[in-house]
């Protein structure tokens, strides 16, 4: 996880306003000079905003305090001090910020592009030219520039993605998003083999891409915190359907309908919502296959009425299937059954 990281806390503060200039006009053959002190320029902002060439909130682990420079002090002849410098914190899309201290939702990130206004850069101060008026024809004051904000802010990413594999550790969800994907993730044959989540891009030939990731496998009382999956659950919240991954080979231990049970179970401890998403279940490993415990897996989903695919993904079997029908659940949009907490069956 060394180089992945999702939650940082940051420090940002607005640049302060310039002062006004107090300053009188000194012109040959102009007697009595009036007031020419300009105003105070602005203070820089601090924007915070989404791009999708990040993945990662590592930047902002290492630089965590974001000062604006100050706006420039007004000078004589009515001239206004510059303007101070916009500070661009640049986050991956699907990035939160909360207030720090209360966790109160300030923005959520969630398209290229998208700003947020963490820290807003003080006015200036006006310059003694503006105060002058008929009853005070040489005003020798001028304001000073106003304060910038600063606050305390916490970032989460949450992965933006369409299908979100689960299930676990050494099921097959790294070796299949590297079969239908341009991703390439580690692979081997031994458990938390991905430690950070992955994101792959599926092309279906004359159909619309879509956007599949792969969340490090989940073990009981993962919603607790035990294992690799407290840190990731989050990150299936945003996806539309979520892919089971059940290994029916016997590499996994256990029970491959008891296995799948126990996944829904941690999903629904960590969030009621997440049993609220269209689910599918695929069998791994059927290269493999121990063949009695295929049938039971797919007479348990066929009862239940989740869609069903046996597939291999170190020999292709299945997989066409497979993706165009998540290219076509995609497509629809809409796939989670309201108004229900019973997890959407295909």
């Amino acid at each position: 996880m060394s180089n992945f990281i999702d939650r940082v806390k940051i420090y940002v503060k607005g640049g302060h306003g310039g002062p006004g200039c107090v300053a009188f006009r000194r012109e040959a053959f102009v007697p009595r000079g009036g007031p020419s002190g300009g105003d105070g320029g602005k203070g820089g902002d601090v924007i915070i905003t989404a791009d999708k060439q990040l993945g990662t909130l590592i930047d902002l682990k290492y630089q965590q305090n974001y000062w604006a420079k100050d706006g420039e002090q007004g000078r004589g002849k009515e001239q206004s001090g510059a303007d101070a410098e916009t500070i661009l914190v640049r986050v991956p899309v699907g990035t939160l910020v909360y207030e720090a201290e209360t966790r109160e939702v300030l923005v959520d990130l969630d398209e290229e592009g998208k700003e947020f206004i963490a820290a807003r850069g003080g006015r200036g101060g006006k310059g003694n030219a503006f105060f002058k008026s008929a009853t005070n024809q040489a005003p020798r004051h001028a304001q000073p520039g106003e304060p910038g904000g600063e606050y305390t802010l916490f970032l989460e990413l949450k992965l933006l993605a369409d299908v979100g594999l689960v299930g676990l550790p050494n099921a097959g969800k790294s070796t299949l998003i590297s079969r239908i994907s341009s991703a390439k993730p580690k692979i081997a044959d031994y458990p938390f083999t991905t430690l950070t989540p992955v994101l792959g891009v599926v092309k279906p030939q004359g159909r619309r891409g879509f956007v599949v990731a792969d969340i490090p496998g989940l073990i009981e009382n993962a919603h607790k915190g035990v294992g690799l999956g407290f840190e990731f659950l989050r990150h299936v919240e945003r996806t539309s359907i979520l892919l089971h991954m059940v290994d029916v080979s016997g590499m996994v231990p256990g029970n491959p309908a008891e296995n799948f049970r126990n996944i829904n179970k941690e999903l629904k401890l960590y969030s009621e919502d997440l049993m609220k998403k269209y689910m599918a279940v695929a069998a791994t490993k059927i290269d493999a296959v121990d063949p009695e415990k295929l049938e039971e897996l797919e007479k348990h989903c066929r009862k239940e009425g989740y869609a069903f695919f046996p597939i291999s993904a170190v020999t292709g079997a299945g997989l066409e299937t497979l993706v165009n029908f998540l290219a076509g659940k995609v497509e629809e949009g809409s796939v989670v059954k309201e108004g229900t907490g019973e997890p959407v069956k295909g």
